[in-house]
């Protein structure tokens, strides 16, 4: 309950958000069993939704296999990321601690973009202006810099590539793996 209200906050003022967390300190293992896991599989039940108000486009298989696609795309987010920003910035690497961050950094960022499509697919629109709020993950990300102790000369160049690769990757694989869904 403590990671949920940690996550609002974190929504709501993202720099006392960070700092809760970093006050809190728990373990990525932790963060990813008890808050990450439970919010992709609330993503993967959220994708059968869209069966209520548009039966003829979505059936029981395609809304299965978008489920699928859905917890898929966030998992492999979650580790490509990890391994690469860990690779780019050897200092994560050097400690346990250092490496736990840097994993709740890029949960806490994905499990926005995962709330959001959540909404999206609970929300009855084709264009929702909930897709202009991935928009406010880069400031989520921009104000977690304190919470993995980033140098401030390299802080611009770690929001910007973490928050591409947090973003423009879901994308990447969600298009690569819609091509096995069967319509």
């Amino acid at each position: 309950m403590q990671m949920i209200r940690n996550f609002i906050v974190l929504l709501i003022s993202p720099k006392v958000g960070w700092q809760y967390i970093d006050d809190k300190c728990y373990s990525s293992q932790r963060v990813l069993s008890s808050f990450f896991f439970p919010l992709l599989a609330i993503l993967a039940v959220s994708s059968f939704v869209p069966m209520i108000y548009d039966s003829a486009s979505h059936t029981i298989s395609t809304s299965l296999m978008r489920a699928i696609v859905a917890f898929s795309v966030f998992m492999l987010t979650y580790y490509l990321c990890v391994y690469l920003l860990s690779g780019f910035y050897p200092q994560f690497t050097r400690s346990s601690l250092a490496m736990s961050k840097l994993s709740n950094y890029v949960i806490h960022n994905l499990s926005f973009l995962i709330l959001l499509l959540i909404l999206i697919n609970v929300l009855n629109a084709e264009f929702s202006p909930l897709y202009f709020l991935v928009l406010y993950m880069p400031y989520i990300a921009y104000r977690g810099v304190d919470f993995l102790c980033v140098d401030s000369n390299k802080a611009l160049k770690f929001v910007l590539i973490s928050s591409c690769m947090m973003i423009f990757f879901p994308l990447v694989i969600w298009w690569v793996l819609d091509k096995f869904i069967i319509y």
